[in-house]
């Protein structure tokens, strides 16, 4: 049997290709990480006290975190593949930074000086990076596995989309707990654990992804 022979048999018997496999595999992983992500943050630290959660800086809060998980996961999903274009979700993400640093400043320069320091510092900022990074590691650690069981062939980069992804979902549960409201604080320590997120995944992403 010849090239052209065998191509066309395997032609004649495969199926119809399978629709939404990155979907199929992404949204279930993510999900359970989610999931045990805002388990851990509630069941170590408890939920934000219910007579604040209409404050303005929790939905600012909430609306950051998805916004981010949102343009990564589309990063992410698009890294999964072996030729994927990449420029939208880059500027989705790079919007969502952009907007949330353009805020934060706004806020900053219209405090009083003496108020400022509270506003970057508040009562958490040395523990709350590495607590959206513990709370981003089940999502990083799904979304790791099923991104294994696609085709991602730049590694490092799919790794990096996965840190960021699992940092925002981090986030977003870390949201539930923290008493931070003020938009500059968001902006530099969340920011800071979901990079520190991206990170670990671009390290990881060479071990665990290769093919």
């Amino acid at each position: 049997m010849n090239t052209d022979d065998f191509i066309g048999l395997l032609a004649t018997q495969a199926g119809p290709a399978p629709r939404a496999v990155v979907a199929r595999r992404l949204v279930p992983a993510l999900l359970v990480g989610a999931g045990l992500a805002v388990v851990l943050v509630l069941g170590t630290f408890g939920p934000y006290p219910g007579e604040l959660l209409g404050q303005s800086g929790m939905r600012l809060k909430l609306a950051y975190a998805a916004a981010l998980a949102l343009a990564a996961g589309s990063l992410t999903a698009r890294l999964a593949r072996p030729v994927a274009r990449l420029a939208a979700p880059r500027r989705a993400l790079a919007a969502v930074l952009a907007g949330m640093a353009g805020l934060a400043l706004l806020h900053w320069f219209s405090l009083p000086a003496g108020a400022r320091a509270d506003a970057l510092l508040g009562r958490t900022w040395a523990i709350c990076p590495w607590i959206v990074l513990g709370a981003a590691l089940p999502t990083l650690a799904t979304v790791l596995w099923a991104l294994r069981g696609l085709a991602p062939t730049r590694p490092r980069a799919a790794g990096l989309a996965a840190g960021l992804l699992a940092g925002a979902v981090g986030a977003l549960a870390y949201a539930l707990h923290c008493p931070e409201v003020s938009p500059t604080f968001v902006a530099v320590w969340y920011s800071l654990g979901v990079a520190l997120a991206g990170a670990l995944g671009a390290w990881l992403g060479p071990r665990v992804l290769r093919w």
